[in-house]
């Protein structure tokens, strides 16, 4: 801009040589010169941002229903949801992708519980416990036996002669060993208590041995490091809680299981234990979901249609962006394929397998439409069948929705919209570069222009004096003498 400055300044200070704007000449004709190669560039750049913008709608598209349909699945809409006629007994939930189908029975006998000991009083919790060390043994725990769990590493926990009830406790808690302990305060003192965890082989024995240690004869008193052990052949009133399995019935059959937890059943059913019902059954089945399968198909089909609508303006072979292109085309081929996909390939026999069987069907302009008669059919003769297929599972609705996205989605492919949208913008950064070089050869032509118009019009400006110098010259000579 500096240089243009200048040349301007001169020219006029020159008194414009021959009249005419040579900056803008030169800018008009180096235009002028590209302005044929940047038409075409700039029409196809258009053109490809509305192929760009015109797939990644497509994707979107068919990405959000995935989306939609996952989210509604997960929030239990959809999805099979189990009942139990005595909530007070279970909680129960399904393992994801499970079909949650069946009638069962459930009889809670026993709950899981873990070992706590207590141990003999002290006078605060700030009371030095003597030095030595704690070696803690995990096993099944009878009422005067213990057998160790000899796959299980026992804990050591190092005890200094400082150490107090409270270092005790945060030394077993932060052991690693699964074990909680914690100093309580009591009508007999001050006390260690130790927890495990749930289960009949989680129970656990506490040796103690060192410098503080009493002589084996006597009993031990609070400050020797033996105050803290225990076992049940000792015991003497220090147990609180015993180290037990929790026991059930399932359809009759007797099960037990080390934590209120328990998942390894039919269905996919995961229960959590929370009370007993010895004596009285209860019965767990599958919420009905005929009336939120009727609305989601009916939601479903609708947003097909949306999807169909988009496509068919926009793949238009003679009007549409997509006119084509090999992903349009590909989403084409899955829609038209979706009635008929068979997306519970280990449904039982009679149950329903296609989404044609839940009411999907098409017309005859490529649209989507429910066959109500054929979904209260399926819902009508197999509910869990058609409640199954709307989990977040391997199969199903949701896994032929998602997998659809996912193709049309993947960019390394060049026959999706992914690789559609992949494809048409490494052409636009193409032609950004040529329109970039363009502009370049563009100025370069501009400024040579500008010199060489320059150097012409300072000719034309010395022609114009010498030539007025001239004409005064000859009117002097012809001018009348006196």
């Amino acid at each position: 801009m500096t240089s243009t400055s200048s040349t301007s300044s001169i020219i006029t200070t020159l008194g414009g040589g021959s009249g005419v704007d040579m900056i803008k000449l030169a800018t008009d004709l180096a235009e002028a010169r590209f302005l044929s190669q940047k038409g075409q560039l700039q029409s196809r750049s258009q053109a490809l941002e509305a192929r760009i913008s015109a797939a990644s709608t497509l994707r979107s598209q068919i990405t959000n229903l995935a989306s939609a349909l996952g989210d509604r699945i997960r929030n239990g809409d959809l999805s099979p949801s189990p009942t139990l006629s005595n909530p007070s007994i279970a909680q129960l939930s399904l393992l994801p992708g499970s079909p949650g189908r069946g009638s069962y029975s459930l009889e809670v006998t026993a709950l899981a519980s873990a070992q706590t000991l207590a141990s003999n009083g002290y006078a605060a919790s700030a009371a030095p416990v003597g030095e030595g060390q704690l070696t803690i043994r995990f096993g099944t725990v009878g009422a005067s036996s213990f057998a160790e769990d000899a796959g299980r590493s026992p804990v050591t926990i190092d005890v200094t002669g400082t150490d107090t009830l409270a270092d005790v406790a945060r030394k077993i808690t932060q052991s690693g060993s699964g074990l909680t302990a914690y100093v309580a305060q009591s009508a007999g003192g001050t006390r260690l208590v130790v927890k495990g965890q749930d289960g009949a082989a989680n129970g656990i024995v506490i040796e103690a041995a060192g410098a503080s240690a009493s002589d084996g004869v006597t009993p031990p008193v609070a400050g020797q490091i033996d105050y803290l052990a225990w076992s049940p052949t000792t015991d003497s009133g220090q147990r609180k809680a015993t180290a037990t399995d929790a026991a059930f019935l399932f359809d009759g059959v007797a099960m037990t299981s080390a934590s209120n937890k328990v998942s390894n059943l039919p269905g996919g059913l995961v229960l959590q234990l929370t009370g007993t019902n010895a004596g009285a059954p209860a019965q767990i089945g599958f919420a009905d979901k005929t009336t939120q399968i009727t609305a989601m198909m009916g939601d479903f089909v609708n947003a097909l249609n949306d999807i169909t609508a988009s496509l068919n303006e926009l793949a238009d072979p003679k009007s549409g962006e997509l006119g084509n292109d090999a992903g349009a085309r590909a989403l084409k081929r899955a829609l038209a394929s979706l009635t008929t996909q068979v997306v519970m390939p280990n449904a039982a026999a009679g149950d329903p397998r296609t989404l044609a069987d839940l009411g999907l069907a098409t017309t005859r302009e490529g649209n989507f439409r429910l066959d109500a008669t054929r979904l209260r059919e399926t819902l009508a003769n197999s509910p869990a069948g058609a409640s199954a297929m709307f989990t977040t599972g391997l199969f199903g609705v949701f896994a032929t929705v998602d997998s659809m996205a996912r193709s049309a989605s993947q960019r390394t492919n060049p026959g999706s919209l992914g690789g559609s949208v992949t494809r048409y913008t490494s052409q636009l950064e193409k032609i950004d570069e040529r329109l970039a070089k363009i502009a370049e050869q563009q100025e370069k032509v501009r400024e040579q222009l500008v010199k060489t118009f320059t150097s012409s019009d300072r000719n034309v400006a010395a022609s114009q004096s010498t030539l007025a110098f001239l004409k005064n010259q000859i009117a002097a000579w012809n001018a009348p003498r006196n």
